[in-house]
């Protein structure tokens, strides 16, 4: 039996003028998948006028179940968030665990579009709402 060393994730994060960049080296699992998560949570909160993030996978080695978890979590932070999310170089491997599990498309769809006009009937139609328990008259 051949045992491989265990490849810890290091991340490498430039800032651009409306996008960010995560560079990720190393294995997507168990033990680090977090890490990634926190990182573009952190990422898109501190730039609200952020448009893109970008993964590069390059350097990407195993991904997990955990992994494919952190990946679509960004996801979906990225689409509530407005910002397009951007798989950008992916190994092989990770482009057939994406095909297989028919994550691919969903991971890199364009997020829904923002619309203030659609936010402010959202937040009017909740002010709407009766917030005490039902009355019938």
């Amino acid at each position: 039996m051949t045992t491989h060393p265990h490849h810890h994730l290091q991340l490498t994060t430039v800032d651009g003028e409306d996008s960010v960049r995560i560079e990720l080296h190393g294995d997507l699992d168990y033990d680090n998948a977090d890490l990634l998560v926190q990182e573009a949570t952190d990422r898109l909160a501190a730039r609200p006028a952020l448009t893109d993030l970008h993964l590069l996978c390059a350097d990407l080695g195993a991904v997990d179940s955990m992994g494919l978890c952190a990946l679509l979590m960004i996801a979906r932070r990225t689409a509530e968030a407005g910002v397009r999310l951007h798989l950008d170089d992916r190994p092989a491997r990770l482009e057939r665990l994406l095909t297989l599990t028919g994550t691919l498309g969903h991971l890199t769809a364009p997020p829904p579009p923002r619309s203030s006009a659609t936010s402010a009937a959202e937040e009017s139609a909740g002010a709407a709402r009766p917030t005490g328990p039902d009355v019938t008259t």
